[in-house]
């Protein structure tokens, strides 16, 4: 059995090793977590006893095997809560990162198994994030960022990498959604910002804002 706060550290650990080269420090992980790093030192110590992680002075932290399942299976819950509270209890998707937050603790795994069967075993949340199945698979999702599509092409918006209620909420906006059809009219040399059509309006936007929006192209 693991803690909230283990769960914690080894769901966040799992995001950070995706864009890590090496192991993970503890700075990252302070970071990420908004605590301090003698608290992220102590933590790391607890999760090695339980074989969770692996961790070397110098070169950061790294999920076992063991830790890594416990990690992608806290992602799973989370993402089918996400998936709930949206298509069942029509929560926007600026609210349910919070809600699942707390869900994804629950630890019965029957009743995780009858969610997924009453959902219809969904393989995207509502942020187009892939839902890993029950052996810990994800679902290969054809997307590129917005930033790294050329002008003259379109596409499909399948995901965000933010998914903070301050970026959806600017998304929701100006109906930008998953789903909808984005056509890259011209970059701006200056400072990389695009003007996109989007439902045959045409629409002003930052380079941030295409760093954090994924689409497929058609």
């Amino acid at each position: 059995m693991t803690s909230f706060s283990e769960e914690n550290y080894l769901k966040a650990i799992f995001h950070l090793e995706k864009t890590s080269t090496g192991g993970v420090s503890t700075n990252a992980l302070a970071e990420k977590l908004e605590t301090k790093a003698s608290s992220v030192s102590e933590m790391v110590k607890k999760l090695s006893k339980k074989e969770l992680v692996a961790y070397r002075k110098y070169q950061g932290v790294s999920l076992s095997d063991k830790g890594r399942e416990a990690a992608v299976e806290i992602i799973r819950k989370h993402r089918l809560w996400e998936y709930f509270l949206v298509e069942k209890l029509n929560f926007s998707w600026t609210e349910v990162h919070d809600v699942a937050e707390q869900l994804e603790h629950i630890q019965s795994e029957k009743l995780v198994l009858e969610l997924d069967k009453f959902l219809g075993f969904p393989r995207k949340d509502p942020h187009g994030d892939p839902i890993p199945d029950t052996q810990g698979n994800f679902q290969s999702l054809e997307k590129v960022l917005l930033a790294e599509v050329e002008p003259g092409q379109q596409g499909l918006c399948v995901g965000v990498r933010d998914s903070s209620r301050e970026f959806l909420e600017y998304l929701d906006k100006n109906k930008i959604a998953l789903g909808k059809t984005i056509e890259i009219i011209e970059r701006e040399e200056f400072d990389q910002s695009l003007l996109i059509r989007l439902e045959n309006e045409e629409l002003h936007i930052s380079k941030s804002i295409a760093n954090n929006l994924f689409i497929k192209i058609i």
